[in-house]
């Protein structure tokens, strides 16, 4: 099998703080906002990731697991090319759709007609490729009676139907979900994961962060286990979540 995604001795500094709360917004933020002296000596940096290395072949489906600030949303930003690694080296074959953060290429001011052609074009698609599946992008989102409205008046789990409906309407070759499909109700839930079973059915690569075992279990074929920015483990998916939740006793 191909190689997808190759993963080197990988580790991410952050201030501290910054890391739990990371966004593009808060990013720009702190470049221009005057630094204190303790800051400036360093004595707030961590280590978010720590020499992470892993592999994923074509069409694998790889599930994250680890307990809150494990590294899990850090690595997939770095993995999707949205944070630059402090060391270590990625390797990605194949564009990426990744859906990290609700609302991330979206601009709230627009409506969700117009946010579907500009999510589409961040994504590196054309305007006539849009217009061939925008019709199955609303029909799987069920916001028909929306399309005018702007998605700042979204509730979150509008803002994740209309991400998912995008991301997965486009067949991407490699997918990054961040517990989007946590957001919402259970038959949306269900919906989002019968297509995201289509999609590895078909070929894409997969990289899944859920709290959910159950998802896991039904959807990883491998599972890497984080805690504190380090791999503790990696390998089938019965034997880490077996591990994981006798650990977590």
């Amino acid at each position: 099998m191909d190689s997808m995604i190759k993963v080197e001795d990988v580790s991410m500094k952050f201030n501290l703080g910054i890391e739990k709360n990371f966004s593009l917004k808060l990013f720009f933020i702190n470049m221009f906002k005057p630094k204190k002296k303790d800051e400036k000596k360093g004595n707030k940096d961590f280590w978010a990731l720590k020499h992470v290395n892993f592999e994923v072949e074509r069409g694998e489906v790889v599930g994250f697991v680890g307990g809150n600030g494990a590294g899990k949303s850090t690595l997939l930003k770095v993995v999707s090319g949205v944070m630059k690694p402090t060391e270590g080296k990625i390797t990605v074959a194949g564009n990426i759709c990744p859906m990290i953060e609700l609302g991330a290429g979206f601009d709230m001011d627009l409506t969700a007609r117009e946010n579907i052609y500009l999510n589409g074009s961040i994504l590196g698609y054309s305007r006539e490729f849009i217009d061939q599946k925008f019709d199955e992008i609303v029909s799987f989102s069920e916001l028909q009676d929306f399309l005018e409205v702007p998605v700042r008046n979204f509730s979150s789990g509008m803002v994740a139907r209309l991400a998912f409906s995008i991301a997965t309407q486009v067949d991407p070759e490699i997918l990054i979900v961040d517990e989007i499909l946590s957001v919402g109700d259970a038959d949306f839930q269900e919906k989002s994961r019968k297509r995201m079973l289509e999609l590895m059915s078909g070929g894409t690569t997969v990289l899944f962060v859920s709290h959910s075992l159950k998802q896991i279990r039904d959807m990883c074929d491998r599972v890497v286990w984080l805690e504190h920015g380090e791999v503790q483990m990696l390998g089938k998916t019965d034997e880490v979540c077996k591990e994981y939740e006798h650990e977590s006793v």
